[in-house]
């Protein structure tokens, strides 16, 4: 009888247990444990509203379950925990359609989203600045509509911020300009109106500021730079294609570091600022179609940065300014349909980066130097509808075809139909008479042919020397070739924070640790899109990997990891990587950042040269490519 009762009584604990693990099963599952991480619920019941108002056309989502089993683990698609808390959402290039939902507010550790290249309607949740930890939103490539959210400047710590490319109307929040590490904000090819906020323009972390392609009116406030004794960093400046009027602010020079400014396409008017000229790092100045008069201030001349000069469709008349033989990295100046007058000045010619010169619909007159000839990088010219005169240089005329050139009722020799005049005949001399002096030719001495023959066989030797040196290298560059080329899964080392900044700048390592010194570049990056990035190895050699790096932005890097045994100790490193950081020379690769690992692994950021390598122009090999997708975060902070 005790033994019926005992065994009774077991099978109703096991009934019971049953039934609680029934009616708790969704917690319990949702709570699933990896790696001693669980899920919270109330992550996990977000996660759901927000699978609920997306439209999941191509089934990326399938990997979100009702149990919330594996959220944490990897196995849900583009989420990222730490310590069980969502901290990234990110699901770009999926199809995904429908809006977001406002309950991703309760995410509170969450601290990117990037839902980029999608079709995603309806607009941008204001619970966003509930989020205290909040540092990237990537939204842009999108049909969101309605207006920007002024609860985003609630977010202490929000670095980057992209809604481009949507259709969002209203006005651009003066709020923005709360978030005091900002450095990256990108509101282009919008349908915003209104004035732009004074608070951005005094905002010193702001490196990226693109508002561009929208419907922006009044003046360009002449408050930049005007806020305390901060040093701002701001590099990169886009208005063009709105409906600003005004003139160009002088505070604009007080942006030591501005090396983009592009005013295109405004209603601009009025002088161009002498203070521009003393923007040392300007290398893109874009002012075109606008209503600008007067000269160029010959204060550009001290523009020695300058790449790429646009004043094409303005009002400017006057002389072209001496002094521009000094902008020895200009590659393309552009003056079409001014009102420029006066000869070409020949110090044109001195430049020898151009490679395109536009001085069509001006008023100029005189020659075309003939300096101009010597430009051999030049592959487009054009000089059309001026004053004119005189025949065009035949290196010129052989390059370019006429419309380079017509609209010069006095100019000629640039085609068949526009033939120069024949030159007067050569006058006959007078025969010598019969007691003028004979020239006779000196006979070669023994020794005199000696010489030339030993410095033919000099010469040869040479040759031969050449020949050999190339062989040999040619032998040493296929045999590094045939141990291969082999792909690792992301970028190696973890959580780099980085962003542009005047001189060097140390930063930790992020989550992983480790230590982070960037130096100042056009490039703007933070620690998640390294982990984010697209990585693709292109060489070997015996002091380590060099990969390419995709970011999320679009902009690349190179970044190359060192080998332990080939590197010095970390203070030698850290003295040498400095030394090599401040070096800037138009025929070197500028060193961006460093990063020193908590392994002790060193890497080292450069630019991306686009155009590949000497070796692959000299030997005429080219490696196929194998991307990787990196996106790691560790879970165990």
């Amino acid at each position: 009888m005790e033994n019926t009762c005992h065994f009774r009584g077991k099978c109703f604990l096991c009934a019971h247990l049953c039934l609680l693990l029934l009616v708790f099963l969704p917690q319990f599952a949702s709570s699933q444990k990896w790696d001693g991480v669980i899920v919270t619920q109330s992550d996990y019941q977000s996660l759901r509203a927000i699978k609920n108002e997306l439209v999941d056309f191509k089934g990326f989502l399938r990997s979100w379950n009702d149990s919330g089993y594996g959220a944490c683990s990897g196995r849900w698609a583009g989420i990222k925990c730490v310590k069980g808390q969502v901290i990234a959402i990110q699901l770009p290039w999926k199809g995904l359609g429908g809006r977001i939902s406002e309950k991703i507010g309760q995410l509170q550790a969450l601290r990117k989203i990037s839902l980029h290249d999608n079709v995603l309607g309806g607009t941008v949740p204001f619970s966003l600045g509930f989020l205290r930890n909040l540092r990237g939103v990537y939204l842009f490539n999108n049909r969101l509509s309605g207006s920007i959210p002024p609860s985003l400047g609630n977010c202490p710590v929000l670095q980057s911020l992209d809604l481009s490319n949507n259709s969002l109307t209203g006005s651009i929040p003066p709020s923005l300009a709360n978030s005091t590490k900002l450095y990256r904000l990108n509101l282009s090819f919008n349908s915003l109106m209104g004035s732009i906020p004074v608070g951005l323009t005094q905002s010193p972390s702001l490196i990226f500021l693109s508002i561009q392609q929208n419907n922006l009116s009044g003046p360009i406030p002449d408050s930049w730079g005007s806020k305390g004794n901060y040093s701002y960093h701001l590099q990169f400046l886009a208005l063009d294609h709105n409906r600003i009027s005004g003139t160009i602010p002088g505070s604009l020079s007080k942006l030591a570091l501005l090396q983009e400014i592009s005013l295109s396409h405004n209603q601009l008017s009025g002088a161009i600022p002498y203070e521009m000229g003393s923007l040392s790092r300007l290398q893109k100045l874009d002012i075109s179609n606008n209503a600008f008069s007067g000269s160029i201030p010959f204060s550009f001349s001290n523009l020695t940065s300058l790449v790429s000069l646009n004043l094409e469709g303005n009002r400017l008349d006057n002389q072209i300014p001496e002094g521009f033989d000094r902008l020895h990295n200009l590659s393309m100046l552009n003056l079409k349909n001014n009102q420029f007058k006066g000869p070409i000045p020949a110090s044109i010619g001195n430049v020898s980066s151009i490679n395109q010169l536009d001085l069509a619909q001006n008023n100029f007159s005189g020659e075309i130097p003939a300096s101009l000839a010597r430009l051999a990088n030049l592959t487009y010219f054009n000089v059309s509808y001026n004053n004119l005169s005189g025949s065009v240089p035949s290196s010129l005329a052989k390059k370019f075809n006429s419309s380079s050139f017509v609209g010069n009722l006095q100019l000629c020799g640039y085609s068949i139909s526009t033939p120069c005049p024949s030159p007067p005949p050569p006058e006959i001399l007078p025969a010598p008479t019969k007691g003028s002096p004979k020239h006779h030719h000196r006979k070669l001495s023994t020794k005199d042919i000696i010489l030339i023959a030993a410095g033919i066989l000099l010469v040869v030797l040479l040759l031969l020397c050449v020949i050999l040196l190339c062989c040999l290298m040619k032998k040493r560059s296929a045999s590094k070739e045939k141990s291969g080329k082999t792909t690792t899964r992301g970028l190696p080392g973890k959580g780099e924070k980085t962003g542009a900044a005047a001189g060097p700048e140390v930063e930790s390592g992020g989550e992983m640790g480790g230590k982070l010194v960037h130096f100042d570049g056009p490039f703007l990056f933070t620690a998640d899109d390294l982990l984010c990035a697209t990585a693709e190895i292109m060489g070997k050699s015996t002091y380590g990997t060099a990969y390419k790096a995709t970011l999320e932005d679009g902009n690349q890097v190179a970044v190359k990891r060192l080998r332990e045994k080939t590197t010095k100790g970390q203070r030698e490193f850290e003295n040498e990587a400095a030394a090599l950081g401040k070096i800037r020379h138009p025929n070197l690769i500028a060193l961006r950042a460093f990063y020193i690992g908590p392994k002790g692994e060193k890497l080292l950021v450069f630019d991306y040269m686009h155009k590949g390598s000497l070796a692959s122009y000299l030997h005429g090999k080219f490696i196929l490519p194998v991307f990787y997708t990196i996106c790691t975060f560790n879970d165990s902070n």
